[in-house]
């Protein structure tokens, strides 16, 4: 386990809640992967040894069902962003948007830190592994139950349909 491995897992798992935002508008149109932003104030109460990087984990809109998700933290050095970001790509599929719902997060686990690409067809390609791995870890016992944690329940929400 490297360092930035080893100093991004002592703080795993980290819960977080907040509302989802429009971000730059990449992931879905340029992408093809979809994410879930949080506001720039939710990013900044993000403990600053939880390292960039990409993770895995639960997600849940409003009172909707949980699902595995991907998440990247950092700075997206092939967009060249100037703003640290979360971004969140929830492994369903949902119809629409559901900016202005409160989505919750529980991060697991630690996939690879944040890497520049040469083309957006490498970027993606990179996604698409982080995706996988996702999958596969979060099956395994150890996180499957965190799949059914209270944290997932908010009062008086009204269910996301997808």
């Amino acid at each position: 386990m490297q360092g930035t491995e080893l100093a991004a897992m002592t703080r795993l798992p980290f819960f977080c809640r907040g509302e989802v935002v429009k971000g730059f508008g990449r992931g879905s149109k340029e992408l093809g992967i979809p994410t879930a932003n949080f506001s720039e104030q939710v990013v900044e109460s993000f403990p600053s040894d939880i390292s960039t990087g990409v993770y895995y984990g639960w997600a849940c809109v409003g009172n909707g069902d949980v699902h595995k998700m991907v998440l990247s933290i950092g700075w997206n050095p092939f967009y060249k962003n100037i703003k640290r970001s979360v971004e969140t790509h929830i492994i369903d599929t949902f119809k629409g948007d559901f900016y202005g719902e409160i989505l919750s997060i529980v991060i697991l686990g630690y996939i690879q830190s944040e890497k520049n690409f040469t083309s957006l067809e490498a970027l993606i390609s990179a996604i698409k592994e982080d995706i996988e791995e996702a999958k596969r870890q979060l099956d395994l016992p150890e996180h499957l139950k965190l799949k059914e944690d209270n944290f997932f329940r908010l009062p008086e929400c009204k269910p996301v349909n997808h």
